[in-house]
Order: structure tokens, then C-alpha cells, then sequence
């Protein structure tokens, strides 16, 4: 009996993904001409059978590839989970199948591709979490014409579809919230360009420093992670200036626990010696039992909206590309006292 041919041995043939072959053979855009009637003519020559509408509608859903690095799965750090939990249920929900795949240091360093990829298991690509610049090229050229969107960070070339939270305001409405309480010498703690939302959260915090007529000192932006490995520092390696100010903008909640653990440590306390402010309001139970202040990220928003883009590309549909801000609000817990 005569092998039935499949897409994906049409996309090996001619050295495109199985996606690219779905556009071809079904008249979508997307496909140059010359692409599309090579695949066709080869399809013809291989005897492939198109399903009927019903059988297509019967397994219409998507391989869709996730990639993680996997310094986002460290200890306490599970922000990422719960995006990728989210992300998978949304995808699900239209019947589409996701594969998740955590990126190794060493990968990224050394460019090497994730088997999903590898193995062209995948109709689309979800890069969740930021990666290096050089990482993202070679991925994109790995990927080819697969679909990609990222998830929670943007690349500078802004030629892809990118969903991210609104770092910048966010940053700069929480600076402004501990003016409001009567705060004006506030330090920021995180480390500069390890990830597009650290270096945009700073920028948002130096604004309304700006504002306000208060200097930024270089003493009072802390590090909060090994710039080797981007792993946040743990309580007792975080840096403390000589001079501590009245309160701090964190870049992220975890980074906000670690140094309400790094101050009790020191033997203060907060709210009543110091005010911190986070960013995310997730956190990992445990980490510190002070409940933070925080900028609210709409994880659900961002999930929904980067799959409504993965979609529109899966369909050959023309779509915006570059970075898509999904705003999120303040939430006021117990990590800040006003000054009177």
C-alpha cells in the first residue's frame, strides 16, 4: 500500500515549513508566486491528496512551539510559569498544541537551536522572555517563514511581532506614587541593559526623577543579578549603598523581595525604615512576608493579544509588526509609608 504524503514531507522536499506548504496549497497569502506553484507542482508529482473541508476542520490546530530560557525557572521565579500556563490554556482553547522548550545558557551562547525547531515539529514560535540580540537573529534564521512572536520583550529591529507591558510608565507611575507619599531621595534597583523592561523601567524612573528636580545618583542605581547569567542575586549578595535613601523602585517584585530580605537582614524593617516599590504583583509565597506595592503587569491581556497576533500570521493575514504595549495599574499593599 502507497505511503500517504503529508504536508510535512512536501515542506522537507522543498525546504520550507509545513505552514508555508498550508498557504500554498490552500491559496492564503504569504507565499510568493513562485514558491507557491513550485509546491503545488511537487504536491502534484507526489501525489498528494487534498482533505476534504471536513477532515481539515477536524485537525485545523496548530503545533505551536514555546521557548523559555531556563534562568526563568529558578528558584522562586515562576512569573514566566504562569504566563506559559496561561498562554497554553488560550491556545488550547482554539485547538492548537503547544511544546515547551527551555534554552540553556550555553545554547544561547553558543547558538544552538532547540530540537523543536531541529526536529520541524512546529507551525509557529512563541520566544516568551527575553533572549540576546544575537540569539533572536539566529533563531528568526533557523525559523525561516515559521510565525514568531515574542512574548514579554521586543528586539530592535522591529520587524517582528513583539507584545510587552507598559515598563516604562509603569516604572515612571510608581516614582511618581512615593513622590506623592512624601518620598524624594528613592534609588532604583536593577541591572541596566540585561532586559529591555530593566532598562525602560529606569528610564521611567529617571523621568519622574527628572520632574520632580531630584538628581539620579549613580550610587542609588543598585544591581540586582549577575550580568553573566541575568539569575538574581540572592538576599545576602545584594549590593546596599553607604548611604541608603528612603525608599526604592524594584524592577520587578522578586527583586523587591530579595531586598526587603537583604534589609531585615540588616535589622530594618519595611514600611517603618524603608518603602519599596515592585513591578509584576506576582511573587513567589515565600520569598519575603511583606506584601509589596506594586504596578500590576496584565499577564492575561498580553497572553491573549500575542495570540490573536500568532493566529492572524498562521492565517496569512497582514499584521502590525514591531511592539504592541499592553498597559496594566497600580496596586497599593503594605511596602510603603507616607513621610509626613
Amino acid at each position: 500500500m502507497a505511503k500517504t504524503v503529508k504536508m510535512a514531507d512536501i515542506a522537507k522536499k522543498v525546504g520550507v515549513s509545513v505552514v508555508t506548504v498550508s498557504k500554498a496549497l490552500t491559496g492564503q497569502k504569504g507565499v510568493s508566486e513562485s514558491t507557491r506553484q513550485h509546491i503545488l507542482k511537487l504536491a502534484d508529482e507526489m501525489g498528494y491528496i487534498q482533505p476534504s473541508a471536513a477532515i481539515r476542520s477536524e485537525t485545523k490546530g496548530h503545533n505551536i512551539g514555546i521557548i523559555i530560557h531556563d534562568k526563568y525557572f529558578r528558584k522562586y521565579n515562576s512569573f514566566y510559569l504562569q504566563m506559559y500556563q496561561m498562554l497554553t490554556s488560550q491556545l488550547g482553547a482554539q485547538g492548537d498544541y503547544t511544546i515547551l522548550e527551555l534554552v540553556t545558557h550555553d545554547m544561547e551562547k553558543e547558538l544552538t537551536a532547540p530540537n523543536l525547531l531541529m526536529e520541524n515539529k512546529i507551525d509557529a514560535l512563541v520566544m516568551q522572555g527575553e533572549f540576546t540580540r544575537q540569539y533572536c537573529e539566529f533563531i528568526k534564521s533557523v525559523a525561516g517563514d515559521i510565525p514568531l512572536v515574542y512574548l514579554d520583550f521586543c528586539n530592535e529591529s522591529r520587524d517582528e511581532v513583539s507584545v510587552i507591558s507598559d515598563s516604562f510608565y509603569g516604572s515612571y507611575y510608581m516614582t511618581n506614587y512615593l513622590f506623592e507619599k512624601g518620598h524624594r531621595d528613592i534609588a532604583f534597583v536593577g541591572s541596566l541593559l540585561q532586559t529591555t523592561s530593566i532598562t525602560d523601567r529606569y528610564l521611567g524612573y529617571v523621568k519622574s526623577m527628572m520632574e520632580h528636580g531630584i538628581q539620579v545618583r549613580p550610587d542609588w542605581q543598585i544591581e540586582d543579578r549577575d550580568k553573566n547569567t541575568g539569575i538574581i542575586f540572592e538576599p545576602d549578595k545584594l549590593p546596599l549603598p553607604l548611604e541608603l535613601p528612603s525608599a526604592f523602585v524594584c524592577n520587578c517584585d522578586l527583586t523587591a523581595g530579595v531586598l526587603i530580605k537583604r534589609l531585615e537582614k540588616e535589622g530594618y524593617k519595611v514600611p517603618e525604615d524603608f518603602s519599596v516599590v515592585g513591578y509584576d504583583n506576582f511573587i513567589f509565597p515565600g520569598v519575603c512576608d511583606v506584601e509589596i506595592t506594586t504596578y500590576e503587569v496584565d499577564m492575561l491581556g498580553m497572553v491573549q493579544k500575542a495570540v490573536s497576533y500568532l493566529t492572524s500570521l498562521l492565517k496569512g493575514e497582514d499584521v502590525k509588526m514591531g511592539a504592541h504595549i499592553i498597559t496594566g495599574h497600580l496596586i497599593e499593599k503594605d511596602s510603603v509609608k507616607a513621610l509626613s
